[in-house]
């Protein structure tokens, strides 16, 4: 029989919580027989929502908690004073075994601060990567990070590399998958000084499939499955993909919008038209992941529809099924020190 994962959602975070929030779950656990979400939140505000759908109630339980932290609160601060707040109740979910992931359209930096406070980081793991999947013209690639780690050091892209691999093997399946450090050029001597003390590193582990330096607009053609870089450099890069396919989609539509011909043209490549664009739909792949936590830790986009929400809690069924922290232990911590 199917192991049931347990996951924990904050209600209360983001800019369509509750609604789209509760949504998702319910989607998330009509899709899925081994599910089953615990919605921590303002409690009157949750069955409201809940109240609009049907779902086996078996499968969701409502966990009221008083407290909402905002997106501008100091997270740190936020964290400590605010213990019966959405956030913390359901990070706590995971702390106490409860619940196998914690996913949350929340405060990033609340999210991030209660995930190594809170959860906990596994033990040997430095500093946990923000992982999302990014399209690309090969399928999809991981970026990491994308926002946790600014002033990262050259052993913490390291292990970002081995966590990446570990992540597209078993997730994604990816066999032996691709991985490139981000830089301005190709060669070796190219860089500022993070990548040039990490590129020998990365190239002398025998744990991955190094393949060197990718620049930029090599990232959409899909040249590396596992794109390593910090956080500062990555959310640039993510927040450019991500501005660059809307002003794409908003030139496309406004061209086929433009004219008789292009109308009726439209009309004919719809179809072709709307497969594709869903594989460049970043709802579709969920949220990024906290890399290196003793339970899962997913942060999906503040502006999160109930399509992403669903997207984001059916991931964690995979990042259980496929032991992802059992085999970073394994990886990364020698068997007699492994907790």
């Amino acid at each position: 029989m199917t192991e049931t994962v347990n996951v924990a959602v904050d209600a209360m975070g983001g800019d369509n919580a509750p609604a789209e929030i509760v949504k998702g779950a319910v989607d998330a656990v009509n899709e899925a027989k081994n599910l089953r979400v615990y919605l921590v939140g303002k409690e009157s505000l949750i069955q409201n929502e809940l109240s609009k759908y049907s779902y086996d109630v078996e499968r969701i339980e409502v966990v009221n908690a008083t407290e909402v932290i905002e997106m501008a609160e100091p997270p740190v601060m936020a964290i400590r004073r605010k213990k019966d707040s959405s956030i913390v109740r359901a990070m706590n979910l995971v702390k106490d075994g409860i619940c196998d992931a914690y996913v949350s359209a929340g405060s990033t930096g609340a999210t991030l601060v209660g995930g190594q406070v809170i959860v906990g980081r596994i033990r040997g793991i430095e500093r946990p990567p923000l992982a999302p999947l990014i399209p690309t013209e090969k399928g999809v690639s991981l970026l990491i990070d994308c926002g946790a780690n600014v002033d990262a050091r050259a052993s913490h892209l390291v292990q970002f590399a081995k966590m990446g691999s570990i992540y597209m093997e078993n997730i994604m399946g990816i066999e032996n998958p691709r991985v490139a450090i981000v830089n301005i050029g190709a060669e070796e001597e190219k860089g500022n000084a993070l990548v040039k003390e990490t590129f020998p590193l990365l190239k002398n582990c025998p744990d991955i499939n190094f393949i060197g330096s990718i620049e930029a607009r090599d990232i959409p053609a899909g040249e590396a499955d596992v794109i390593v870089c910090e956080a500062f450099v990555g959310n640039v890069i993510l927040k450019l993909y991500e501005g660059t396919a809307k002003m794409l989609l908003k030139k496309v539509k406004a061209g086929l919008m433009s004219t008789l011909r292009s109308k009726i043209g439209g009309i004919l490549i719809k179809p072709a038209l709307k497969k594709t664009m869903k594989e460049f739909d970043t709802k579709e792949y969920g949220g990024a992941p906290l890399l290196g936590l003793k339970g899962l830790v997913v942060k999906t986009h503040g502006s999160s529809t109930a399509k992403e929400i669903k997207n984001t809690i059916i991931q964690c069924i995979a990042f259980k099924e496929n032991h992802i922290n059992e085999k970073i232990k394994d990886m990364l911590i020698p068997a007699n020190e492994a907790e």
